[in-house]
């Protein structure tokens, strides 16, 4: 018997339909990767989209996405912000919240920079891909500590006043347990000389989303930003750091190669 597609199988597929639709007037066909669409499909069955490519004889592009804002020759973490990030509120409430409670800037930084990872690139295993993403910028304890938030966020620290969130509950479900890994990982954290920095940022983390919280600005941040992160004279993403590469597919996510 046919499967009959659900309301939100329909919406996926008429969404995925018009943006066929729309890329097929391009003159060089942007190229999902194989992540983007492992879940909806499983990735052993689709046909690349470069394998597409190839067929259909047209051009693949390897520049800018013209669906996207055009990103400035030297971009900024500003301009990452401004451009490539979804829930950059989420990000500013965090380090507001850090700032008004006297953690100092250090720690109103890590807040604002702890899910990069989350609102530009990817989720899963979203501490550890910050730490990458952000490495060759920022002070390491800053980058320690957006990789082990991840981690210690799921265990409560009853010195710290660190209580599990009420908000996993709702999210995850009530007998949702980490992976051995995520175990394994808190228990070295514990120990570690700048385990309070990542706690610290668990402590400060907004896990309600509050919509009526009044509108962040980036630019209220430029500051705190300049005197913590290392922008490249080159361009984010063009200083041939070991992680420019991560924030040029940031840029030009749909680039064939």
């Amino acid at each position: 018997m046919q499967h009959k597609l659900s309301s939100s199988e329909r919406a996926d597929e008429l969404e995925d339909r018009m943006a066929r639709e729309l890329e097929a007037g391009f003159e060089h066909v942007p190229i999902r990767s194989t992540i983007y669409r492992s879940g909806a499909e499983d990735p052993t069955t689709f046909t690349h989209d470069f394998d597409k490519l190839v067929a259909s004889g047209n051009l693949g592009l390897m520049g800018p996405d013209p669906r996207l804002s055009e990103m400035p020759e030297k971009p900024t973490l500003i301009d990452f912000f401004k451009q490539r990030m979804c829930n950059t509120q989420h990000l500013m409430q965090s380090a507001r919240l850090a700032l008004n409670n006297g953690y100092g800037e250090k720690v109103a930084f890590a807040c604002l920079v702890h899910d990069i990872s989350v609102t530009s690139f990817i989720s899963g295993d979203h501490g550890y891909w910050g730490r990458q993403l952000l490495e060759p910028y920022v002070d390491e304890e800053v980058a320690w500590a957006v990789e082990a938030h991840q981690y210690i966020r799921f265990y409560p620290d009853e010195e710290m006043g660190y209580e599990y969130p009420e908000a996993y509950i709702k999210y995850f479900g009530e007998d949702f347990v980490p992976e051995p890994y995520i175990r394994e990982a808190y228990e070295r954290a514990r120990n570690h000389k700048w385990y309070r920095t990542g706690r610290y940022i668990t402590m400060n983390d907004v896990y309600a989303f509050d919509p009526n919280v009044r509108k962040l600005e980036i630019e209220e941040f430029t500051d705190l930003i300049g005197r913590h992160f290392r922008q490249p004279d080159e361009g984010l993403g063009f200083d041939h750091s070991p992680s420019a590469h991560m924030w040029r597919t940031i840029m030009w996510p749909t680039r064939a190669l």
